[in-house]
C-alpha cells in the first residue's frame, strides 16, 4: 500500500502568484495527500487570492516564524509522511518529490534536501556574501552536531510520522533554526538522515536576512548541541539544564495557544 504524503509550506509575504504556480507543480509531480499553507499575517488580499487553489489554507494574524508554521502544520496534518518545501519555490516540485521518496519507500525515517551537495544542480546562485556564511555555517553544523550533512538549511524536507512524534516533544526553535534543532535532535534520537542533492535556484524576493539569520542560527547551533548532550545523558549539559527555567517546547506552545 502506497504511505500517504502531506506537505506544509510556511509562508510570510509570498509572491502569490508563485506560490500558486509552485502548488499546482507540487499536486502534478507528487500527488500529495494534502498540501497545507500555514500563513503569518497575511494581507486579505493573499488569503482570497488562495481560496480556490488545491490546499488547506491556515492563517494567523502574527509572524510566528518558519519552524513553529511547520510544527503547527506538521500538527495537523495525518498522513504517513509529513514534509515541508519554502513557499519561495527555490527547491522545484520535482526536487521535493526526490526528498520525500526516501521516507516514502522506508529507507529512512529523515529526508534532508541539499543545496550543497556535490550533485546538487544550483541555477542560479545566493550573494558571494550569503553563500560564503551558508558555507561556514554548514561547517561548523558538521562540527558541533557530528551530523555529516552538507547542507542544513535547504527550505526541503521529509520526515515519517512516527518519527515526527518522538522528535516533536524536543524542539524549541521558531525561527529559521528549526531546520538545524529537527536534524540534530532526530540524530540524537537514532533516525540517521539521509542528504539528497536537489535543484535550487535562489529567490531575490526571500525574507532572509543574511546577517542577523545567521547570527540567530549561529546561537541556536550552541543551544541545539547543547540539547542533543543532554539528550545523550551528559551529566554536564544536565545539571546546566537544571540551574536553568523551564522552557516549553513548540508543541506545548501550540497548545497554549489554543487552550487561551
Amino acid at each position: 500500500m502506497s504511505r500517504s504524503v502531506g506537505v506544509v509550506i510556511p509562508a510570510y509575504e509570498p509572491v502569490v502568484d508563485s506560490l500558486v504556480d509552485y502548488l499546482h507543480a507540487l499536486h502534478d509531480h507528487l500527488d500529495p495527500a494534502t498540501v497545507r499553507v500555514e500563513l503569518d499575517a497575511p494581507d486579505a488580499a493573499t488569503v482570497a487570492a488562495l481560496e480556490d487553489e488545491p490546499c488547506t489554507v491556515h492563517a494567523v494574524d502574527r509572524r510566528r516564524g518558519k519552524g513553529a508554521a511547520i510544527t503547527c502544520g506538521f500538527e495537523a496534518l495525518d498522513t504517513d509522511v509529513l514534509a515541508f518545501a519554502d513557499a519561495d519555490g527555490a527547491t522545484p516540485a520535482e526536487s521535493i518529490v526526490d526528498v520525500v521518496q526516501p521516507v516514502v519507500d522506508g529507507s529512512t525515517k529523515l529526508s534532508v534536501g541539499s543545496r550543497r551537495h556535490p550533485d546538487a544542480n544550483v541555477l542560479s546562485h545566493q550573494t558571494v556574501a550569503r553563500r560564503y556564511l551558508g558555507d561556514g555555517f554548514a561547517f561548523l553544523a558538521r562540527t558541533l552536531l557530528s551530523v555529516p550533512l552538507y547542507d542544513f538549511q535547504c527550505g526541503a524536507k521529509a520526515i515519517d510520522a512516527e518519527a515526527w512524534a518522538s522528535v516533536r516533544d524536543h524542539l524549541y526553535e521558531p525561527g529559521f533554526a528549526w531546520d538545524i534543532e529537527l536534524v540534530a535532535m532526530a540524530g540524537a534520537l537514532g533516525y540517521e538522515p539521509v542528504e539528497v542533492p536537489v535543484t535550487w535556484e535562489d529567490q531575490p524576493e526571500s525574507t532572509v536576512s543574511p546577517v542577523g539569520t545567521t547570527l540567530e542560527l549561529g546561537v541556536s547551533l550552541l543551544k541545539s548541541r547543547h540539547r542533543v548532550k543532554r539528550l545523550q545523558g551528559s551529566g554536564l549539559h544536565r545539571f546546566v539544564a537544571s540551574r536553568r527555567s523551564t522552557r516549553l517546547s513548540l508543541v506545548d506552545r501550540l497548545g497554549a495557544e489554543t487552550d487561551e
